[in-house]
């Protein structure tokens, strides 16, 4: 190859990186569809688990308050949506019950999940164990009964617009099926982290682009260290 014809392709490169660069970081995510319901007595004390989707923090909070029982004993609970995860003993002893059932969504490679197992004391101490394996046994026998789907793979994208750009992004990103996973406000506008059906990309790319009049910067959010 030429001096000529190297330095051309390289300047190509540069260009398009500097234009807009793919994230290909591909995630095929395995959740649950509906709510399940599983119901187990351990020594005397009854056990509850309830299991469904979760998208948001927001959801979390509304879908506990579904299914807790204030007069139970224990309402402990766990959930993961993407990197983020919670967990609580709700007055068990620390790491016998939350722990269990967030080790058991992961155990069956569930995101956006949310499980909440809720005891009725039944008059016999079952132990640190006891109560490790009765947490998380109800709540795997619960996501064994579940409705598991397996959704498309989603492509993770970073953008950056300015602030009067900002309305388009979270329209844009909804009519190509997609979801905003983070947003960041910064001097020079806004910085969000979407996700979008891999078949969507070019043509979500290419709208931003249209939208934005090519000022957006489409960059990975996940750069080689």
């Amino acid at each position: 190859m030429c001096r000529a014809t190297a330095v051309r392709e390289r300047c190509t490169l540069y260009l398009l990186l500097a234009t807009c660069y793919l994230v290909l970081a591909i995630q095929t995510m395995r959740t649950v569809s509906g709510i399940t319901t599983y119901e187990d007595v351990v020594k005397g004390s009854r056990f509850i688990a309830h299991s469904a989707r979760v998208d948001s923090v927001e959801e979390t909070t509304s879908f506990l308050a579904e299914v807790a029982d204030p007069s139970a004993t224990h309402n402990c609970w766990a959930w993961r949506i993407d990197e983020q995860y919670r967990s609580s003993d709700d007055g068990e002893p620390g790491g016998t019950a939350g722990r269990p059932i967030l080790a058991t969504l992961d155990g069956h490679h569930l995101d956006h999940v949310m499980v909440v197992v809720t005891r009725y004391f039944g008059g016999t101490k079952l132990g640190t164990g006891g109560l490790v394996r009765a947490y998380g046994g109800v709540a795997s026998k619960c996501l064994d009964r579940a409705s598991i789907i397996e959704e498309q793979a989603l492509i993770s994208v970073s953008v950056s617009v300015d602030f009067a750009h900002a309305g388009a992004v979270h329209q844009l990103v909804g009519e190509h099926g997609g979801r905003v996973e983070t947003e960041d406000f910064v001097a020079e506008g806004v910085t969000a982290t979407v996700a979008i059906p891999e078949p969507s990309v070019d043509a979500f790319r290419t709208a931003l682009m249209d939208a934005t009049s090519g000022q957006a910067q489409i960059l990975d959010p996940f750069p080689e260290p």
